[in-house]
């Protein structure tokens, strides 16, 4: 098995970012749009945050079933700002880190993607269905 392969072979580049100012309805309709569960929020190309689909479920109550075209009323999204809900203190690697070493992050920590950043700078993310979607494709 290819454990000791860079992060960079599997992580995603083309990322979908939220800015710091953009608002939670932005958010939800990213998140439906792209079929993802986590996006990183920046500040120009530094990473400030992450948002998750399940953060956003808790302060809206959203049924995590609605589809692309149904959507919150926007006055709950009014009451929280990106900032107040995202995760702050995000733990990173560098494209150089290894799968072995991020799937060992990603399965002590309590969430499910590594933003991948090189020189203070956004570069990636890798999530645990990147690691899923690896260990597939080896065996």
């Amino acid at each position: 098995m290819k454990l000791l392969t860079p992060i960079s072979a599997i992580m995603t580049y083309n990322l979908v970012k939220l800015n710091i100012t953009d608002d939670l309805t932005k958010a939800e309709h990213l998140f439906k749009k792209n079929k993802i569960r986590h996006i990183p929020v920046v500040k120009g190309e530094v990473i400030v945050g992450m948002i998750s689909y399940s953060d956003l479920l808790k302060v809206s109550y959203v049924d995590g079933s609605m589809d692309e075209n149904e959507s919150v009323d926007v006055m709950v999204y009014n009451m929280y700002t990106i900032e107040q809900v995202m995760t702050k203190n995000l733990v990173t690697v560098s494209p150089s880190t290894t799968i072995k070493k991020a799937a060992e992050i990603l399965a002590k920590g309590d969430f499910h993607a590594l933003p991948v950043v090189e020189r203070n700078r956004l570069i990636g993310i890798v999530t645990t269905t990147d690691m899923i979607k690896f260990l597939i494709e080896e065996y």
